[in-house]
């Protein structure tokens, strides 16, 4: 499939959609958990308290050179001779390789027990969702010996985005045995801090960063920031899918408003997620927080974005990913996001998607069944 075909064939019609990160240790449970809110759009849950090798960033770590892991740590020695683990990697990217990004059982158990097919889906999903920690985020995190960002290194930085897109690719691979639409979601916290003295750098270093990693997807993909940023780098890339904490910084998109605009004229969509992925949500309701969503969207048709477009291009997620809460919390904060979805979908008079709780239940049945 195209990446103009899966386009296409997608329609966000304000569906739920979860992010990155649960808090369970048990990777079954977790499952369940997904299917039961998510049957329209689920995606394999990434657990950082049953490892620390799930944390975003040594979660993407295997077979980077010169890699080092302790404790959830990530550093890369550059003391020791790179260029073998260097030459396979150019070699694997050169040759289209793209097994040298496949992930273990011990970095990623929840899409282990996919790949093993002990999940099962009581009817196809709309779209199969995963992640992976974008380049700039990774990049910056990641650091040599002496505490230096590896981006900041010329032939790591190169290195860093030819990894991840192995990485990215192998997982789409690995999605669409089990879909026929896939979701792949870049998480760059650290453009928030673009344009600061934290970050040094240029903004076609960041697209073109973005971009190589992007390039070898074939379905639907985006990028997700959980902060403010300067949006317009962001849709200047050819993502399809926008992700931000619109609890926040929903209001950060009126600068924007032209930029989004044509990125919607062009199919793309806005993951707004609008419940905020805290203990603050204890503290809202589904009224509250589809009010305080469209408030953010009736400014943006001010500002001339489309309406049609905008309201015809949403899906509603938490802020940011929940692994760090606990299971009671975050279970409350998904739905959350399943009702406000509801509630948004029966607004707009998209409800065209089977029964989300009936769903639910079969799904998780199902998946029960197979565990």
């Amino acid at each position: 499939m195209s990446p103009e075909s899966a386009k296409s064939t997608f329609s966000p019609d304000w569906l739920p959609l979860a992010l990155d990160g649960l808090p369970h240790e048990d990777a079954a449970k977790a499952w369940q958990t997904v299917l039961k809110h998510f049957p329209e759009i689920p995606g394999w849950p990434q657990l950082p308290r049953r490892s620390a090798l799930e944390n975003m960033y040594a979660q993407f770590s295997e077979r980077f050179p010169g890699i080092i892991v302790r404790d959830g740590n990530v550093h890369v020695e550059l003391q020791r001779n790179l260029d073998r683990e260097l030459e396979r990697l150019y070699l694997a990217y050169l040759e289209d390789d793209i097994s040298h990004g496949r992930m273990g059982e011990a970095y990623a158990a929840g899409l282990s027990l996919l790949r093993q097919g002990e999940v099962s889906f009581r009817r196809p999903p709309l779209a199969l969702k995963g992640e992976i920690t974008g380049p700039v985020s990774w990049g910056l995190t990641v650091v040599d010996q002496h505490q230096r960002p590896i981006l900041y290194d010329e032939m790591l930085a190169d290195a860093v985005s030819k990894h991840l897109l192995l990485k990215a690719t192998w997982q789409e691979r690995e999605l669409r045995r089990h879909a026929s639409q896939t979701i792949l979601l870049l998480n760059e916290p650290y453009m928030a801090s673009f344009g600061s003295a934290f970050v040094a750098l240029r903004r076609n270093q960041v697209i073109g960063l973005i971009e190589e990693v992007l390039s070898g997807l074939e379905g639907l993909k985006g990028v997700h920031c959980c902060g403010n940023t300067d949006w317009s780098i962001l849709l200047e890339t050819s993502i399809d899918i926008l992700s931000l904490d619109a609890y926040d910084y929903g209001d950060s998109l009126l600068r924007y408003a032209d930029e989004l605009d044509d990125f919607l004229d062009r199919g793309g969509v806005v993951a707004w997620g609008i419940v905020p992925a805290s203990v603050v949500a204890e503290s809202e309701s589904v009224e509250s927080l589809v009010g305080r969503l469209q408030r953010t969207i009736d400014r943006l048709i001010k500002e001339g974005v489309s309406r049609e477009r905008l309201l015809g291009s949403g899906l509603v997620t938490p802020s940011c990913g929940l692994g760090t809460l606990g299971v009671p919390l975050a279970e409350h904060i998904l739905d959350l996001t399943v009702s406000v979805a509801n509630e948004m979908r029966e607004r707009h008079n998209t409800a065209n998607s089977p029964d989300t709780d009936d769903a639910a239940a079969s799904d998780t049945k199902d998946f029960q069944q197979t565990s």
